[in-house]
């Protein structure tokens, strides 16, 4: 018995490829947004220390998350990458600083009202210190009542 080539299966690959290409930057713009209007008041602190910071505001709106109380020193927004977990949204955001040549990487869970997570913070590199150690702390709050 002769074999015939199956050619449907190997377009219909390349279809299924073509689509997934399309919708890929669609689908990664609507997970940014799984937290868009959403504005947490937190507590933060340095890994393993009580809060040193009793009352940020993190707010996310289009696709972007802000610090408030790192406006002082000048870091900017962020971009968001969010994904649902079950009955949880997870997060991470970069912010920069231009100000100071500093970063920040923000990753949490938002659950209900609530959120939690790390931050941290990457220090300019510097002549004595071509590597400085990056600094990890907690923040920890809910969402802001109207």
């Amino acid at each position: 018995m002769r074999q015939v080539p199956n050619r449907f299966s190997a377009r219909t690959a390349l279809a299924a490829l073509l689509l997934a290409a399309a919708l890929g930057p669609q689908a990664v713009f609507a997970q940014a947004n799984l937290l868009d209007g959403r504005t947490f008041v937190v507590s933060e602190g340095d890994a393993g220390k009580p809060a040193n910071i009793e009352a940020n505001v993190l707010t996310f709106s289009d696709g972007r998350f802000h610090s408030k109380e790192c406006d002082q020193w000048g870091y900017d927004k962020g971009e968001v990458k969010a994904f649902r977990e079950g009955d949880a949204i997870r997060f991470e955001a970069e912010t920069r600083s231009e100000k100071y040549g500093t970063r920040q990487v923000w990753a949490g869970t938002v659950k209900g009202n609530a959120i939690d997570g790390k931050k941290v913070v990457y220090g300019k590199p510097s002549f004595f210190r071509p590597n400085p150690e990056p600094r990890e702390g907690w923040f920890k709050g809910a969402l802001q009542s109207r």
